[in-house]
Order: structure tokens, then C-alpha cells, then sequence
């Protein structure tokens, strides 16, 4: 999963919750995706550019601090 925007991400489907981290260190949970949302994540050919035009201020987060 190259990307020069996500280093990593989980989908936790019991919780909602897709957690990403992002090459920058900083990582954020995005609560309430669905799961069709997230599996359109995990296929996206561009993991960046499909988080800017589909998750970016479409779902509530919280933001982990750096440890």
C-alpha cells in the first residue's frame, strides 16, 4: 500500500471505527464509517486521494496524540 499520504490504516468493524495513520506520525480514528465505506477504502487505488474526496470531513474523529 504505498501511498505519500497514509503510512497505515485498520478497519475495526465491531466498533465502526477506521483508524488511519498518516506518514506524518499523526494518526486519527474516523468513527461511524461503514463498512461498505470502508471497503472502498481498501480498494482504492490511491488511499490519499480516496481520503480526501470520501473521508476527510465526512466522518467524526478523534485525534491520537503522537507517542
Amino acid at each position: 500500500m504505498p501511498s505519500t499520504l497514509i503510512r497505515s490504516f485498520h478497519y475495526r468493524p465491531d466498533d465502526a471505527e477506521l483508524d488511519i495513520l498518516f506518514v506524518t506520525g499523526r494518526r486519527y480514528v474516523y468513527h461511524d464509517v461503514p463498512p461498505s465505506a470502508a471497503a472502498e477504502f481498501r480498494a482504492a487505488s490511491s488511499k490519499g486521494r480516496h481520503f480526501n474526496a470520501h473521508v476527510r470531513g465526512r466522518y467524526r474523529f478523534t485525534f491520537c496524540e503522537q507517542t
